[in-house]
């Protein structure tokens, strides 16, 4: 796994949506999934997560909805200021309609509807439609 704990662990929310599966268990955990998945839930893309054992390896109960399309953590971490936030969400995205772009900024980790909103700049983590 390495650095690439929070692309495995999207890629195993899509795996579970794709197999029309309830439930899918994330390990191990950090705190950027951790801010990834309750950005997913305040947009209505999964019901809930509960994270267990957190101090240790620990895991991750997500709750699924079928609705996530596809979702992907980009592991080079592209720096974006706040007037090109939109620019790179209609370059990334599929569609205009839906679909989010995580980003992280000094104020945590952010959609970039948020972003937009507070007028910061970030690293992209990743998108999720």
């Amino acid at each position: 796994m390495g650095r690439r704990i929070l692309n495995d662990a999207l890629r195993t929310i899509v795996n579970a949506e794709r197999r029309g599966k309830a439930t899918a268990t994330l390990q191990p955990i950090s705190s950027v999934i951790v801010s990834f998945l309750r950005i997913m839930k305040d947009r209505g893309y999964i019901k809930d997560f509960q994270v267990f054992d957190p101090h240790r390896v620990g895991r991750i109960t997500v709750e699924l909805q079928g609705r996530i399309n596809d979702c992907k953590a980009l592991t080079y971490r592209q720096d974006l200021k706040s007037r090109n936030i939109e620019d790179y969400r209609l370059r990334m995205l599929p569609t205009r309609q839906w679909g989010y772009v995580v980003i992280t900024t000094p104020n945590g980790v952010l959609d970039h509807e948020e972003a937009i909103r507070q007028n910061v700049g970030g690293q992209v983590l990743g998108y999720f439609h």
